[in-house]
């Protein structure tokens, strides 16, 4: 089972350059972890004040581990007094894609037509 932890992140204006800078070292360190698939960060295309980290690990007991990390600590205390406001943090199951599906027929009623 895949998991996809999708963290946003808001940065105050004057150190947005701070929180990208660790945003790319911390992907840098944790993408090496055994189990990450990947751990991506991303800067919102019309406001350079919000990243997304997407991180992919291949199970579920992924935090633990990322807590306990050495890095983790010192990304947290570096990057924390940086926001404008507290993560936001969503954890998802990766649906599994590789099977065909019957997808039910649509009904329709007078609520849903507008």
């Amino acid at each position: 089972m895949v998991v996809t932890v999708v963290v946003h992140l808001t940065a105050k204006n004057e150190h947005v350059d701070k929180v990208k800078a660790k945003l790319i070292q911390a992907s840098r360190v944790y993408v090496k972890d055994q189990g990450t698939i990947n751990w991506y960060v991303h800067q919102d295309a019309t406001d350079p004040t919000k990243f997304t980290i997407v991180e992919r690990y291949e199970q579920g007991n992924y935090a633990q581990a990322h807590i306990n990390h050495p890095y983790f600590k010192e990304f947290c205390s570096y990057v924390n007094p940086l926001l404008a406001k507290p993560w936001e943090i969503h954890q998802l199951v990766e649906l599994d894609t590789s099977k065909e599906v019957e997808v039910p027929p649509q009904t329709w009623s007078d609520e849903t037509k507008n």
